[in-house]
């Protein structure tokens, strides 16, 4: 009997510069702005990976790292099954484009709605924007 395959994990995050969201512009398909992330090494933990990926695609190092959610959606890459633990943190240092980005901006969550965003990363800062509207309110 066939080994059932596995989806693939990653990590995302939601890293914040200035008051503004860093994307990245995909150099490779699926092509799209997205937010920074990849996957995770074998041996490696996800807080060591969303650091490493950050670091290769933004040229940031992260403060305040916080996990935020985990996405699972079958069919959310079209690449294949992969689950992803998306983080927030602050970004520091200066923004460069790396590795897997041929670009990269900063961006308010209102800029958002312009952008043709990859994998399910609208659906991930539609969220990130829901809960920081509710942590405003009741902060």
């Amino acid at each position: 009997m066939p080994k059932p395959r596995q989806p693939r994990i990653g990590v995302d995050c939601i890293i914040r510069v200035r008051g503004r969201i860093v994307l990245i512009e995909r150099r490779n398909p699926p092509l799209g702005w997205a937010l920074p992330g990849g996957l995770v090494d074998e041996g490696e933990t996800v807080t060591a990976a969303v650091r490493r990926e950050m670091r290769e695609e933004t040229g940031l190092e992260l403060d305040n790292l916080e996990l935020f959610g985990v996405y699972s959606e079958p069919g959310r890459d079209p690449r294949g099954d992969c689950i992803s633990v998306v983080f927030t943190a602050d970004g520091k240092g200066t923004v460069r484009a790396g590795d897997d980005a041929q670009n990269i901006r900063l961006v308010t969550l209102d800029e958002l709605a312009e952008l043709t965003l990859a994998f399910d990363h609208r659906q991930i800062l539609s969220d990130y924007a829901a809960r920081s509207a509710k942590e405003r309110r009741s902060g």
